[in-house]
């Protein structure tokens, strides 16, 4: 990745937090791309990723174990977009992109790259599962595809990510990338 952390996911959240902000409470049970969870299950898992991955930026330690109802309030919506902004803040931190982190130990670039990719996938699942139309940022994914390239191997060992759907040699970017996590989407195409 080239280009600053912060930068790459400020531009992810900027399309994210709409998504969120407009999803209606009647589509909160709607099934995702993302097979594991509904849309609920979905935001919640994401904002505990946003969540956990702040404290990762500062070099402290997460907790990804029992993911709290973080939509229990009338104000579920305003807290997402108050930490995606936590998010790419920690990010920003002087020294946020150096050295380790995490319980695995792994490169800081590494941990953002799996943050930045969890909220432009995931940003994705929620358009598709609500019927909206969602186009990454070219930049966001041109970074991404290479770091899920070398991640893919563990992801999917771990459980992580499914196993790779076929497309076509001309399929656009960010459909590659999305087929490299296991997700098929064809199969989720908007009208």
């Amino acid at each position: 990745m080239t280009h600053r952390i912060a930068d790459l996911l400020d531009t992810a959240a900027a399309r994210a937090v709409p998504l969120v902000r407009d999803t209606p409470d009647d589509g909160l049970g709607a099934p995702t791309p993302c097979a594991a969870y509904d849309v609920r299950g979905l935001l919640n898992h994401l904002t505990h990723v946003i969540v956990n991955f702040q404290l990762l930026a500062a070099k402290q330690p997460s907790d990804f174990t029992g993911e709290p109802d973080y939509l229990a309030g009338p104000d579920w919506r305003a807290r997402f977009e108050d930490e995606t902004a936590k998010l790419v803040a920690a990010w920003a931190e002087p020294g946020a992109e150096e050295g380790t982190t995490g319980a695995m130990d792994l490169p800081a670039r590494t941990v953002a790259a799996m943050v930045l990719l969890d909220l432009t996938v995931h940003a994705w699942d929620l358009a598709r599962a609500t019927g909206r139309p969602f186009e990454p940022d070219p930049v966001v994914v041109a970074e991404l595809t290479g770091e899920v390239e070398r991640m893919a191997p563990t992801a999917r060992t771990m459980g992580v990510f499914g196993e790779a759907v076929e497309l076509p040699v001309d399929a656009p970017a960010f459909e590659r990338l999305l087929a490299m996590t296991g997700r098929d989407p064809r199969a989720w195409a908007t009208a």
